[in-house]
């Protein structure tokens, strides 16, 4: 029986037994048993508390960088609307581009290419693309669909901007036939003074007979500065029977002036000359009843009154 107890004795600073103890081995065991169990207990709870805890600060930092992901896609989600809201402003200033090319067109009678209208801006029949919904609330699923549309559109304005450049060049084109046409008509007088002698039919100064008279005759002093009334090409310089010293101007376009009984020619053949440019002076050369210019005007090789061109 002694064997399965442990006696422990407490002595005291004399050396002399204070106090005994006497446990079995049993309780011991059990004991140990107990502290181990009681020490892994407390080991697991430490471990528990410290993986929770980790897990804690993971969750933080996941809610975290969850918070910035989410807050990025709600910007990139504004970018979009505002992206698509741009879209949508730009169809509709193509069109309005668009219909102001057709009115300067219709205003400076500018021919439209073959090819061109035959469809239209945003395809047949041009109709504006519907608009895109950039005010609606997007999730995942609503985002794609309209960076689809998105990228659809896109397309379409970059052909219609194509569309659009081929318009304006050809207009432009039209335009510069149109400037280049001003330029040409001869639309000022050539000299100053008064009308002598109209266009069309009238009596002659010299032989008495009905005959036409092809130019007109603006009376003015010797020596009078005559311009060129459009811009143009000389073509002939020197005598021409009748109307003495003579200039011939021709402003293409089927349109060419001439300028007789000049006292002075200040132009050669060949020079190219520009509206309100002196090209002569007025004289009394040739056969004239006094001094004046005779200006007149042929429209493929017809005359035509000179009056009608001009502007001032």
């Amino acid at each position: 029986m002694m064997q399965n107890k442990l006696t422990l004795f407490l002595f005291n600073n004399t050396g002399s037994v204070f106090q005994q103890f006497t446990i079995s081995k049993f309780f011991l065991r059990c004991l140990l048993i107990l502290l181990i169990v009681l020490l892994a207990g407390v080991g697991y709870i430490i471990s528990d508390y410290l993986h929770i805890k980790n897990n804690l600060v993971n969750t933080a930092e996941l809610e975290k960088q969850l918070s910035l992901q989410l807050d990025e896609i709600s910007v990139q989600r504004k970018q979009i609307q505002t992206f698509a809201q741009k879209i949508n402003q730009l169809k509709s200033e193509l069109l309005v581009l668009n219909d102001f090319g057709k009115k300067i067109r219709t205003i400076v009678n500018a021919e439209t290419d073959e090819n061109h209208g035959q469809e239209g801006l945003f395809g047949i029949g041009g109709p504006l693309p519907e608009d895109l919904e950039s005010d609606l609330a997007l999730d995942q699923e609503k985002e794609h669909e309209l960076i689809r549309e998105m990228h659809t559109q896109t397309e379409q304005i970059e052909l219609a901007i194509g569309e659009q450049q081929t318009d304006f060049e050809s207009l432009m084109k039209s335009l510069k036939k149109q400037i280049n046409l001003l330029a040409s008509t001869p639309s000022i007088r050539p000299t100053t003074g008064w009308i002598s002698s109209p266009f069309g039919y009238r009596k002659s100064p010299f032989t008495g007979k009905r005959e036409i008279h092809k130019g007109l005759d603006i009376a003015t002093c010797t020596g009078t500065p005559v311009k060129a009334p459009g811009d143009g090409k000389v073509t002939f310089t020197g005598r021409k029977s009748f109307l003495g010293k003579t200039i011939v101007i021709d402003h293409g376009h089927g349109m060419v002036t001439r300028y007789g009984h000049l006292s002075k020619i200040l132009k050669k053949r060949g020079d190219l000359v520009k509206r309100g440019e002196i090209i002569g002076e007025v004289g009394n050369t040739g056969r004239t009843t006094g001094s004046h210019l005779h200006y007149e005007v042929h429209l493929n090789g017809v005359p035509v009154n000179p009056e009608k061109y001009i502007m001032n």
